[in-house]
């Protein structure tokens, strides 16, 4: 059974809906995963979900920030809306659905940005960061019995050196700091997730997901940073069969600053 499975930071699903509409009219993913849907439960456009063939919806949101959301064209069950660091933050949501003959977990996360300033004694909102990616290993992969595990979203963090555009001048720049590279890379591998959109990639190729909104000509300057995701355990990499970055979405009217990722399974 082949599937595919969209993960976007759409920034205000509310703002952006015309372009998750665009999104599904050029590639019609079987799942959606959205992260900073900015809506609380109640506001978020189900309905318009449901006329473009989308039943199956699990939302996580709060208003004015964060919030997550997982929408399907086959059935999924929610099995945790969980919280991190004592948190109130609407920035993970987990589903399961069936694929192949088995039960797959999805993770949908929103991993926080950190602030501006990398040093965690005077900037809180980096502390929190720090936390949120150590607390997240205990979230791992699941493999037994036949199961499988997926985890997708914006993860706020570009772990490799060719995961932006400059390594050096990154060094010290949120999202791509020592300390937050190797932390990530070192939950990564302790709950046996393996990177997928890194898999049979040279180490050299450069991987963007996120362009900033800072840039005057983004596409000119190129300077990007791959700060989301596709991880599964690792029996489902197998029935991983490629992915694509859907690089034109930073062009289109009023874009985020992501762009959608889309991953294909066979299993």
């Amino acid at each position: 059974m082949a599937f595919t499975l969209a993960t976007w930071n759409i920034n205000s699903v509310r703002l952006r809906m015309p372009l998750v509409e665009q999104l599904i009219a050029e590639r019609n993913p079987d799942i959606i995963c959205l992260q900073e849907t900015k809506c609380p439960d109640d506001l978020f456009p189900a309905n318009a979900f449901r006329k473009l063939g989308y039943e199956h919806i699990a939302i996580h949101g709060q208003k004015g920030y964060h919030g997550v959301a997982t929408v399907a064209r086959r059935p999924i069950e929610i099995v945790e809306r969980r919280r991190f660091c004592e948190i109130e933050d609407s920035r993970h949501i987990s589903v399961r659905f069936e694929a192949g003959g088995r039960k797959i977990v999805l993770h949908n996360f929103y991993v926080p940005a950190g602030g501006d300033e990398p040093n965690p004694q005077i900037n809180p909102k980096f502390r929190h960061k720090l936390d949120f990616v150590q607390e997240m290993n205990s979230v791992r992969a699941d493999e037994n019995d036949g199961a499988g595990s997926i985890l997708v979203g914006d993860l706020n963090i570009a772990p490799l050196e060719h995961d932006v555009w400059s390594h050096k001048q990154l060094l010290n720049v949120v999202s791509h700091t020592p300390v937050e590279t190797e932390s990530f890379e070192a939950m990564r591998k302790q709950g046996s997730w393996a990177d997928l959109m890194r898999l049979n990639v040279p180490v050299e190729q450069k991987i963007y997901t996120w362009w900033s909104y800072r840039a005057a000509d983004w596409q000119a300057s190129d300077r990007g940073r791959r700060l989301d995701h596709v991880w599964s355990s690792n029996n489902l990499v197998p029935a991983f069969t490629g992915y694509e970055i859907l690089r034109v979405a930073r062009g289109w009217e009023r874009p985020s600053d992501h762009v959608p990722v889309i991953a294909r399974f066979d299993l």
